[in-house]
């Protein structure tokens, strides 16, 4: 971009695309000028004339054509002149060597010319090296510029060529043009000047130059005025445009963190609010405890004292009759003074109170203000205090200034103080249902009371409509141990294949997954009795070899070294399919969950409700029940998992929970709430910080949970492409591997919530 104030060159001038046409993109040919001051072709400018007018195809300025035609637009003498001195320099036979010379044909020489070695710039002729020489001794041409011809090739010599080029007449061809008819504005050649405009006054071109040079600079002048102008203001608006970009971002930063405070808020007073709610249960449990032992102690008194007295009256003889009668009557009346009730206990139900704002449509806890930004003075110190922004009072946009704020605090302070210190006036019936909705609103503590739609009856249904029986089934609300982000993580989908391979002989069935080296998964094919590779773009990369029978169930990956469940027995063996050792497992479990340890030496399968670790060398390493010998034939994990903190994770079918353990077996955590949606969990996966997903084949769900077995809501979803997922895997730490019943494996990139 050539600075303003500075000519261009000739050099950037005959380099640049300013000697070819915009439409055509070719060099000009016939080149017009359009009142734009944009040139064309005359050719293009024919093709592109709609009617009378022709729209410039850079400027989109409409311009009447004469009505002769584009011909008679202005001829673009510069252009030409430019286009003359590239044809110059282009001239002669490249392929050939140097071009012939021009002056030798004339002179009787050769009829071809020598070669030529010399360019004359005043007769624009190429000349040998003879004729170069006699051009310079001629009385007539003695004073023309004679240079060497690859110099004039090179371009050293163009600008003195322009300042010898005469523009020639397009009526006269040879007559060059050397006067400017003054009335008409017209340039003339000799022939031009004693014809037509022989009673005009004209001025030589020179003297013409000198007379119009003044009025030209002083327009361009006022031009570059207008254009340092334009450049400021376009800055101006850059720079406007960047500030909205920047407050933008940051209000945006401000909207999530007032959202993250009120869920953080309304969280905590979740917890609070199923606290008092526990609390209340389990006093009210204690109490009832202490009542039914005393009823129950009294009826067993009176009933057997009945039963007694019963007898002796249908079995008795008169005399055992009469002899105890007293001890009978005595007693019977002893009872009869008793007060069978122990008193009354007052039953308080409990009743959850909405805020009526949460209710209320039109209640809006954030919301955003425009203020109009202030114009940047040109100079002094008042652009920079404009330029900072923050000193000048904000104004609305109907003038009336408002106070100044710190993008969304107000609604985020207001709307946590709202939530944390008022209560609900409006008592709601058991249930917590809404007037509007009547959906449940209670929040419910893990392990708490079952939905209504909870029981074991879910399981006996057809699942037709899928879809609709997952988007109307609600999901409960997210739970309190978000690591103070407030936010969850959220899946990307990455790629999908098909896991069966031309030598298969049946439809695969998954059963195992796991991460095997740097983003590759090992896929166990109990339908075929294989052990398949897959990188996480879906490539085969072969198999792992399998002893002879086997049908491997579950599997993982160790160091060198994989681990899997076929049948009752537990194997190791090489990449290569060399068994190292084998284990047999108890047989009143159908299959067995294996899961290797964040360590890669030791294995962890499930057997009869507890775990068993073994090394590397077979050697049972330790065995412990989760929740201790209290839980003994109370557990049945069907699916297992290890955390990379160490812990253990397994979906529990005798108690249909999820629990969450550390090595020695004491329960971290336990889930059996709702989000089960009364489905058997299924297979569970848990990623580089501790979150776990739960497969739920059921309802076609994959559900997140915080690594202390908390419920935070749906991860994948039928609309993710689930249709009965069975297995699932975690490669890297952060991409969760699910695979289909129809063998078909779908993979997601976790993004983790602070990204």
């Amino acid at each position: 971009m050539v600075s303003q104030g500075s000519s261009p060159s000739l050099l950037e001038a005959l380099s640049s695309d300013f000697l070819a046409c915009k439409i055509c993109l070719e060099q000009l040919r016939v080149p017009k000028t359009l009142p734009c001051l944009h040139t064309y072709c005359q050719d293009c400018l024919g093709q592109l004339a709609e009617g009378s007018h022709v729209r410039c195809p850079e400027c989109r300025e409409s311009v009447p054509v004469p009505p002769t035609g584009v011909a008679a637009f202005k001829s673009n003498f510069f252009v030409n002149g430019l286009l003359d001195l590239v044809k110059a320099r282009a001239g002669g036979d490249l392929r050939a060597g140097k071009p012939a010379c021009a002056l030798c044909p004339l002179m009787g020489g050769a009829s071809a010319g020598g070669p030529a070695t010399a360019r004359c710039l005043d007769c624009a002729d190429d000349l040998c090296q003879a004729c170069a020489d006699g051009h310079r001794c001629t009385r007539q041409t003695h004073s023309h510029r004679v240079v060497d011809l690859v110099g004039y090739r090179a371009g050293w010599y163009d600008e003195e060529a322009r300042e010898r080029q005469a523009a020639q007449c397009p009526q006269h061809p040879g007559e060059p043009l050397r006067f400017l008819c003054q009335p008409c504005s017209q340039l003339l050649c000799r022939e031009c000047r004693l014809d037509p405009h022989l009673d005009h006054p004209c001025l030589p071109l020179a003297e013409a130059v000198r007379a119009r040079r003044p009025g030209l600079e002083e327009l361009l002048a006022g031009v570059d005025s207008n254009l340092a102008e334009l450049e400021a203001t376009r800055l101006e608006e850059k720079e406007a445009l960047a500030r909205l970009r920047e407050q933008a971002a940051k209000v945006g930063t401000q909207v999530e963190e007032a959202a993250e405070g009120v869920l953080r808020a309304l969280l905590a007073q979740k917890q609070e609010v199923l606290g008092q709610l526990r609390a209340h249960v389990e006093a009210a449990e204690e109490a009832a405890r202490e009542r039914l032992g005393e009823l129950e102690s009294r009826e067993q008194v009176a009933r057997e004292a009945a039963t007694f007295a019963r007898r002796v009256l249908s079995l008795g003889r008169e005399a055992e009759i009469l002899s105890l009668e007293g001890a009978i009557a005595q007693r019977l009346q002893q009872l009869q003074r008793c007060p069978w009730m122990p008193g009354s206990a007052p039953c308080l139900l409990p009743r959850l109170e909405l805020h009526p704002g949460l209710l209320d449509q039109q209640c809006h806890l954030l919301r955003l203000s425009f203020e109009e930004q202030q114009p940047r003075k040109a100079s002094g110190k008042d652009g920079a205090r404009s330029q900072g922004g923050d000193e000048t009072q904000p104004q609305s946009r109907d003038g009336a200034p408002t106070p100044k704020q710190d993008g969304a605090q107000t609604p985020q302070e207001d709307g946590a103080q709202t939530l944390k210190a008022e209560r609900a006036e409006t008592p709601q019936e058991d249930g917590a249902k809404t007037p509007k909705e009547g959906r449940a609103q209670t929040p419910q503590e893990d392990g708490g009371a079952q939905s209504p739609r909870g029981g074991r009856s879910n399981k006996k249904r057809k699942f037709k409509g899928r879809l609709k029986s997952i988007s109307r089934e609600p999901s409960p609300a997210p739970g309190p141990n978000l690591e103070g982000s407030g936010l969850l993580p959220r899946p990307i989908f990455f790629c999908s294949f098909p896991t069966r391979m031309p030598g298969d002989k049946r439809s695969p069935r998954i059963t195992g997954l796991c991460p095997f080296g740097s983003r590759e998964i090992l896929v166990a094919d109990e339908q075929n009795r294989a052990l398949k590779r897959f990188s996480l773009n879906g490539d085969y990369k072969g198999a792992v070899p399998v002893p002879e029978g086997c049908s491997p169930c579950s599997v993982a990956a160790l160091q060198d070294a994989v681990a899997f469940s076929a049948g009752a027995r537990l194997y190791l063996i090489r990449p290569d399919g060399e068994v190292q050792w084998r284990r047999a497992l108890s047989l009143c479990q159908a299959s067995h969950a294996v899961a290797a340890m964040p360590s890669g030496d030791r294995v962890a399968v499930s057997v009869s409700g507890h775990v068993e670790v073994y090394n590397m060398e077979g050697s049972l390493a330790t065995r412990f029940i989760p929740g201790g010998k209290a839980s003994r034939g109370l557990r049945a994990l069907v699916f297992l998992t290890t955390s990379p903190q160490g812990n253990f994770v397994g979906s529990d079918w005798q108690q249909n929970s999820l629990v969450v353990c550390d090595g020695l077996g004491q329960v971290i955590g336990e889930y059996r709430g709702p989000g089960l949606h009364g489905c058997q969990p299924g297979s569970v996966s848990v990623d580089k910080k501790g979150y776990i997903f739960l497969t739920l084949r059921e309802v076609n769900k994959v559900v997140i949970l915080d690594p202390k077995g908390s419920l935070l809501g749906d991860f994948l979803t039928a609309y993710h492409g689930l249709e009965k997922p069975r297995v699932t895997t975690m490669v890297d730490g952060r991409y969760l591997v699910v695979s289909l019943s129809n063998g078909t494996i779908h993979v997601f990139r976790v993004r983790p919530p602070d990204s």
